[in-house]
């Protein structure tokens, strides 16, 4: 039936639309309330849920939509990969549009889809340890990391030039582009230009998935995503499932050559459920009808292959790795600029929920949330960091805790959150203009945010680099009322390194204690 696959296609693209929808609309929208839950994909991810969970030693309450998923799952099959996962929509997409014609038959072996178990085995053996490994190869994580540090920036910054460059054409074509640009501003386009760290280096592994689809199709989803991997585990014996009626059956092989998961075997008759997507793309191209899913049993498929072996080896790798990355020398000495956003968990409990999804950065007002490279260790790779240089932490602003899908930064009342402490911030008196007897300035005093200014001046007599004495007026950091929200040194007038710093010194989360 051709209606079937039309419905998924189009279930692809609402599910698509949707992830979009909810992903413009993280982000301020003149109130420090979310009007939906965008970060319901990330809510409805069984393995990340639990990866969290084993990884936080704790119930999260946030992520129950993905026990939704595991009911259906049981219930349907793995019908989550072919109908409402938003990076198997753009897989699906790229293929379509760009690799179908010149994919090489045969490419990868069929041996190759148990590395998506093993991958599954070894990040709940480390997740079971409290080492969370899972963003690596989440799918849901990954799209939206990608979209958030590589794909929307580069859009944002393309627009911007192309409507730049309109706006400058000579005749009429000013006045049709600017009402489109002014649309674009409103409901699509950042305010402000974002950056990200490391953005290069996360998009082009976003573009390998797709390139991988050259050799194979749905080569990610076959080979290595380990949510793939659990879907199908709990799948495989859904009652929702292919059978073919075998007596009008004319072997053609149509349904095994088109299979995009490769589900369909030798034998036309036989279908590996747990690779099996319900897609029915092959009910649709069958030409003798002979195809149908409904809840009938069909003939049995061949055990998963994995050995053991395997198995186990993949479990203890995962164990295995964990004290290496817990005798590092960052946990015993933590970079001072590893400044996390308000209400993050204890180092620990935090690096064991975070999910490196980058929701918290992309709803940062002033983009002062950025992914880590290695401050926090390997381990902490792309887990948020807030760098003042680039951009502050908003002092009226609460969205970071109301985004994050697990906890690993809580929810603050405006009231709390004004009083955590992210750091504290110093004035290097060697590159600061008054004190280094250069110039007044009081740009750091302007943008202080706090009830009472956490930055005050105290007029002094300084010795100019002339030999003249005049009076200037120099800054002192107030460290009862200083909350390190970076302000001041994002504002330092000096174009490369600010004379003001923030450091993690005296922040909350580790001494408990909160700024007055």
């Amino acid at each position: 039936m051709k209606s079937t696959r039309a419905l998924r296609r189009a279930s692809q693209w609402v599910v698509f639309l949707l992830f979009a929808f909810l992903f413009l609309n993280t982000e301020y929208k003149d109130n420090d309330v979310l009007l939906y839950a965008v970060n319901l994909f990330l809510r409805l991810d069984p393995l990340m849920a639990g990866a969290a969970t084993l990884a936080g030693r704790a119930l999260i309450g946030l992520v129950w939509p993905a026990l939704v998923v595991v009911l259906l799952t049981i219930v349907l099959g793995r019908f989550f990969c072919g109908w409402f996962c938003p990076l198997g929509a753009v897989i699906d997409a790229t293929d379509a549009t760009v690799f179908r014609k010149t994919r090489r038959k045969d490419a990868v072996p069929v041996s190759w889809r148990k590395y998506k178990f093993l991958v599954l085995f070894f990040l709940a053996a480390s997740s079971l340890f409290t080492l969370q490994w899972v963003f690596l190869f989440d799918p849901i994580s990954i799209l939206i990391r990608t979209f958030t540090v590589s794909v929307f920036p580069a859009v944002n910054l393309v627009l911007h030039q192309i409507f730049d460059g309109l706006y400058r054409a000579p005749g009429s074509i000013p006045r049709v582009s600017e009402p489109v640009y002014g649309f674009l501003k409103a409901h699509f386009l950042a305010f402000e230009q974002p950056v990200f760290r490391t953005s290069a280096f996360i998009g082009l592994l976003f573009l390998g998935i797709l390139v991988a689809e050259r050799y194979q199709r749905r080569f990610w989803c076959r080979n290595l995503c380990p949510l793939g991997g659990l879907l199908a585990l709990m799948g495989r014996f859904g009652l929702f499932r292919r059978r073919i009626t075998e007596a009008g059956c004319t072997r053609c092989g149509l349904c095994e050559a088109d299979c995009r998961m490769g589900a369909i075997g030798g034998d036309v008759a036989v279908t590996d459920h747990g690779e099996c997507i319900e897609c029915m793309d092959c009910q649709a191209i069958c030409p003798e009808e002979v195809i149908h899913f409904s809840g009938k049993e069909g003939r049995k498929p061949a055990a998963v292959d994995l050995t053991r072996r395997g198995v186990l080896a993949a479990a203890a790798l995962g164990a295995v790795t964990v004290p290496f990355f817990r005798v590092e020398a960052h946990g015993k000495a933590p970079d001072p600029l590893l400044i996390r956003p308000p209400g993050a968990l204890p180092e620990g409990e935090f690096l064991a929920r975070c999910t490196r999804c980058g929701e918290c950065m992309r709803v940062c007002i002033a983009n002062g949330l950025q992914p880590t490279w290695f401050e926090a260790g390997i381990e902490g790779m792309w887990s948020p960091i807030l760098v003042s240089r680039i951009g502050y932490c908003e002092y009226n602003c609460t969205l970071c805790g109301q985004v994050c899908p697990t906890g690993a930064i809580r929810r603050l009342p405006l009231p709390e959150k004004r009083k955590t402490r992210l750091g504290l911030a110093y004035v290097d008196r060697s590159r600061c203009l008054p004190w280094a007897g250069q110039s007044d300035c009081i740009v750091c005093e302007e943008h202080c945010p706090t009830w009472s200014k956490a930055i005050v001046f105290r007029e002094e007599r300084t010795q100019t680099a002339r030999g003249e004495w005049r009076m200037f007026k120099k800054p002192y950091i107030d460290e009862d009322l200083c909350v390190g929200c970076g302000i001041c040194e994002t504002k330092c007038p000096l174009t490369d390194r600010a004379a003001v710093l923030v450091t993690s010194r005296g922040e909350t989360r580790s001494t408990g204690v909160l700024a007055r």
